[in-house]
């Protein structure tokens, strides 16, 4: 879920990198860095530390992140622990000089290559799966940069969106079966972004040109005005990840050529199509702010029942899911989320919400509900139920802390204190994202097509 960004022919490259991982910071908010060179300078500098970009970068950090070439990112973590040892970008000196490396996904195969890497030697200094693709390259006997990447790549499964700077240069590689999103864009002020999702192009005055292709390798240089394109693998199904319409991406980002807001919002419709008599039953459609906003506004629409904003979400706290411990979770919830007492009393409430991962936010919110004056409160869920972990870059690595994985519908009703309970099907969700794409629906259906 991580967010990463390129900036390449820029001379405000590190500073506009800081912009877009701002819009961006929805992605992952435990550390953030950026790399930063070029001009033919020799050296790669990186800032990085734990916490939000706004804390980490400022005037100090960009004196010394100088050049018009930078890479950053955002963490949240899947691999490697909760440190700033674990912060990307990985910089590193091998043979042909310095390289410094952002990664967005979750490398399947990641024991398997590390464990021979070290049997032939290699001294990692991280834990994340990121590192194996540095020492890959380092291992590498090829004269170039570029057939040092191309020929490490087959050796890596999994999901994976990489940005690689090195003196001169920065490398994209998106993984072939495309399953994170990444996007292409032209800066006005001059030069290229490449970027986890569109959202931040608005921010740094770029104008959007396409999704990079799964298994594509993007190359900028000075040596082409426009970068450079080699197709790597073009043999794999094409299959993006649905969570990321469903919660991760931020609603006005557009990935692979469909926009989140909407697609939520036909979530949501097809979610009040199946209901009998939803007037009869409810007297307001309320959201779990801020992801279910769009889901509950296109359920309103198509059931005809009044939309209100029923809970207020504190924006100073992150988001909930993706902190990395239960406690932490159970506490921001908390934090960040307050009843409309005068609103709710002694309504009969739809609540609508993006996902049902523990179940631990969602019994809290009902409860909160019920204590705060709701009369009923029924859980709507725009999405199907997580029965299965995803190891292509969600947090859910095991079927344990999945309350869907472990309990019937109705068990899980009984534990979130709900008066009815109903998820989107998997079939539905097909049809609200539509049927032309093939997506990753691993956390749903199991199809775990990369091993």
């Amino acid at each position: 879920m991580c967010a990463i960004v390129g900036i390449y022919g820029n001379e405000d490259a590190a500073k506009l990198a800081s912009a877009a991982l701002f819009a961006m910071q929805h992605r992952g908010h435990e550390a953030t860095g950026i790399s930063a060179g070029g001009n033919d300078s020799k050296k790669i500098v990186t800032v990085k530390n734990r916490g939000f970009v706004r804390d980490v970068f400022d005037e100090a950090a960009f004196k010394v992140l100088k050049g018009n070439m930078a890479i950053g990112h955002n963490r949240y973590s899947t691999a490697g622990s909760d440190s700033v040892f674990d912060a990307q970008p990985i910089q590193a000196k091998y043979k042909l000089g310095e390289i410094s490396i952002v990664h967005n996904g979750n490398l399947t195969n990641k024991d398997e290559v590390r464990n021979r890497l070290i049997d032939e030697g290699s001294i990692f200094q991280t834990g994340m799966d990121t590192e194996n693709l540095i020492h890959l390259i380092a291992k590498s006997s090829a004269d170039k940069l570029r057939d040092r990447i191309t020929k490490s790549l087959p050796k890596l499964k999994g999901a994976y969106n990489f940005i690689i700077q090195s003196r001169s240069k920065l490398f994209v590689i998106r993984d072939p079966h495309g399953i994170r999103p990444l996007s292409l864009g032209k800066l006005k002020s001059g030069g290229w972004i490449i970027a986890s999702e569109t959202c931040c192009f608005d921010l740094v005055d770029a104008e959007f040109i396409r999704d990079v292709k799964p298994g594509e390798m993007l190359i900028f240089s000075k040596d082409f005005e426009e970068p450079e394109s080699l197709m790597l693998d073009d043999t794999k199904e094409f299959r993006p990840c649905a969570f990321e319409y469903i919660y991760f991406a931020r609603p006005d980002s557009d990935i692979d050529g469909k926009n989140v807001y909407a697609a939520r919002e036909a979530m949501g419709k097809v979610l009040a199509s199946n209901e009998t008599n939803p007037k009869e039953q409810f007297d307001m459609v309320i959201p779990v702010p801020d992801s279910g906003v769009p889901s509950a506004l296109g359920y309103a629409k198509e059931s005809g029942i009044p939309f209100e904003l029923g809970i207020i979400r504190n924006h100073y706290v992150g988001r909930t899911f993706i902190e990395p411990t239960q406690a932490m979770r159970n506490m921001k919830v908390k934090m960040k989320l307050s009843p409309m007492k005068s609103l709710i009393a002694g309504k009969r409430l739809v609540v609508i919400d993006d996902s049902v991962v523990r179940g631990t936010t969602s019994k809290r919110i009902v409860r909160m509900l019920k204590n705060a004056g709701a009369a009923e409160v029924h859980f709507r869920v725009a999405s199907p139920m997580i029965k299965h972990p995803c190891f292509y870059g969600i947090d859910t690595p095991t079927k344990e802390e999945l309350i869907n994985a472990m309990k019937t519908k109705e068990e899980v009703q009984e534990y979130i204190e709900a008066d009815s309970l109903e998820y989107l099907s998997i079939d539905d969700l097909k049809g609200a994202l539509g049927r032309e794409t093939k997506y990753s629906l691993v956390s749903f259906d199991g199809d775990y097509f990369v091993t």
